[in-house]
């Protein structure tokens, strides 16, 4: 039989089909991964093991003491700190939407993974509650609470937190979440409840529409969509048993439709839950831009910073393209050394009034999620000290909550990390065990007392913020020990993308971005302070977020978030052109994502990209 040709091939059929039959295969691997708990009497546990251990369940679930006491060996010997239970009859799209988030296989080693779980019953050591100040007594809590606590404790027990299975918990008749309760456990996990809605009624769309206009490749594609809770969870070597999987599975378009099209209206109709919080906010960012921003603006310099000559030229101006706040920015080059700096530059009360709601309050969780994706990053950054050095102690400068220090444990495991920062996230990633010593404060108030005391000083993505990069070189050169080595990363005002896209360029980063300086130049400081440089990196230091960053800049510029509580506040109008714009700019990601792809790949082979990496090592005096 001739094949028809490729122009008649129903692609879109095709590929969904391959997608699902790819993403059942996976779910079927991922739930074979999840260790069962024994089934064993409760006298046959050894009752002395479940001291220092606290079950936390959800309302309806009642473990008996076999189940408690069988975890908390599993636990022990496990070397475990938390343990998410799955109930033996979790429902099936509880159970699915659990498997495509979490590999297995993987979430323990992940440091930075996100903590995920069933949302039913979570096994935890008191003294990891005791840090997190998680108060064990109480009320029991809803899948959704007990979600957003799964996701928090993994924090505190970074490579000690993992899932299991348990043949004797049941989860009280609770089954598909909808409407509300879905929005409100799609937020607990950190996911956007009205995207993930929209993006699961387009789905069902295009399998009806190709089931109904591809033929049998279409109805194989819908078909499988159809069957794929009873192909996961329903033969006869799977360790769950959902309630009622065969309705679930005749009736899941139909179910899935609807639970889409509530969850949708949830998350529309869903207002913040710290309502008087967000009116303080917006009240104080009145109050800050009733004088004006003309005071959060020094005079005007009128030589380099860097060098001192007085031959300056504009780079860029750009506005607020990060969080829309009022003002406007200029980037200066100087003709010279091309140093390039913010000029004017901001006054203290302008890096505040910039900087507050960005790393914490209103804006600490969407930063959070975007520190904790970078791990290959931070495992890259750690990795180039290998050849030279095996650091006993290393100070991370700038390390906001310590997700570098959490991240290259993996490659220093006996290394002490501390971090410094002037955020109260170092705090918390003292808590959460990232950091051994958090300093809260200036580094270069901190050199005189820290001095000779580290083999290692980090600087990723730090000196650009500061007011002051000579004084920051310095303190390093302070605070290392004679042949120890100080690594900074920055991003490369000379690259391409650069002058590619304007104002439009993310790493110019601005309000915040204070001095960005070509590699020569940190080449010659780093010389005039004793350091000789061992190591400079280029293409591995590339941030493949070019083009992406460009078109969410460009959006923001276009519709900024109507609920900012710097703004003139929502509208009616403000809200339509917001959802309008995100919509329109979708396919622009996408591209954006395909061009960033490509563009890494020419970075890491050209050795050229849009920030740089450098190791320098203090030679003895």
């Amino acid at each position: 039989m001739t094949p028809p040709p490729l122009s008649r091939v129903p692609w879109t059929s095709v590929l969904l089909l391959a997608a699902l039959g790819a993403g059942t295969v996976r779910a079927g691997r991922r739930l074979r991964a999840i260790p069962v708990l024994p089934v064993t009497p409760a006298a046959a546990t050894g009752v002395p093991r479940a001291a220092g251990w606290r079950l936390l369940t959800a309302r309806g679930v009642e473990p008996d003491a076999a189940t408690f006491l069988a975890a908390c060996a599993f636990a022990e010997g496990e070397g475990l700190r938390v343990l998410d239970l799955l109930p033996v009859d979790l429902a099936a799209e509880r159970a699915l939407g659990l498997l495509r988030l979490v590999d297995p296989t993987r979430y323990r080693q992940d440091r930075l993974a996100t903590g995920r779980g069933a949302g039913f019953a979570v096994l935890v050591t008191e003294e990891v509650l005791a840090r997190a100040g998680v108060d064990p007594g109480g009320p029991r809590r809803d899948p959704a609470e007990l979600l957003a606590l799964t996701r928090r404790l993994k924090e505190y027990a970074a490579d000690a937190t993992g899932l299991a299975i348990a043949p004797g918990l049941r989860c009280g008749g609770v089954g598909e979440p909808g409407g509300p309760a879905r929005a409100a456990e799609l937020r607990a996990q950190g996911l956007p409840a009205g995207a993930l809605a929209a993006a699961q009624l387009s789905g069902l769309a295009l399998l009806a529409g190709v089931a109904v206009r591809q033929g049998r490749w279409g109805a194989a594609a819908a078909g499988l969509y159809w069957l794929q809770p009873y192909l996961v969870l329903g033969g006869p070597g799977s360790p769950l048993r959902p309630a009622g999987l065969g309705r679930a599975t005749a009736a899941r378009p139909v179910r899935s439709l609807g639970a889409g099209l509530r969850t949708a209206a949830a998350a529309r109709r869903d207002t913040p839950p710290d309502g008087a919080a967000e009116a303080a906010r917006a009240a104080a960012y009145r109050e800050d831009l009733a004088a004006g921003t003309g005071r959060f603006f020094e005079p005007r310099r009128t030589d380099c910073p860097w060098c001192g000559s007085g031959r300056l030229a504009v780079r860029v101006r750009v506005s607020d393209l990060l969080q829309g706040k009022p003002g406007r920015f200029t980037l200066e080059r100087c003709g010279d050394c091309r140093h390039v700096f913010q000029n004017p530059r901001l006054t203290s009360q302008g890096l505040e009034f910039y900087y507050r709601d960005f790393y914490d309050g209103r804006g600490g969780e969407g930063a959070g999620t975007v520190f904790g994706r970078l791990g290959d990053a931070y495992r890259a950054r750690a990795e180039m000290l290998v050849p030279h050095a095996d650091p006993v102690s290393w100070l991370d400068v700038g390390t906001g909550h310590g997700h570098f220090c959490n991240a290259a444990r993996e490659v220093w495991p006996q290394t002490r990390f501390d971090g410094l920062d002037m955020g109260e996230g170092v705090r918390e990633a003292e808590r959460r065990g990232w950091v051994e010593t958090g300093y809260l404060g200036q580094f270069p108030e901190f050199a005189s007392k820290l001095a000779g005391q580290y083999e290692v000083v980090s600087m990723y993505h730090y000196v650009e913020h500061t007011r002051e990069p000579f004084a920051e070189l310095d303190a390093a050169a302070t605070v290392l020990a004679p042949g120890g080595f100080l690594a900074i990363e920055l991003p490369d005002p000379q690259s391409r993308m650069a002058r590619l896209l304007g104002p439009f360029w993310l790493p110019w980063f601005q309000p915040q971005h204070q001095h960005l300086m070509p590699a020569a130049n940190l080449r010659e400081a780093l010389a005039d302070r004793g350091f000789t440089v061992v190591a400079e990196e280029h293409g591995p230091a590339h941030q493949g977020n070019d083009f992406f960053g460009a078109v969410a800049l460009a959006a923001t510029r276009l519709a900024p978030d109507p609920d900012r509580p710097w703004g003139p506040g929502p509208t009616p109008r403000a809200r339509l052109l917001a959802h309008a714009v995100r919509v329109a700019a979708l396919p622009c990601f996408a591209a954006a994502a395909v061009l960033d792809t490509l563009r890494t790949a020419v970075a890491r082979r050209t050795d050229g990209g849009n920030a740089y990496r450098m190791l320098a090592r203090k030679d003895a005096p």
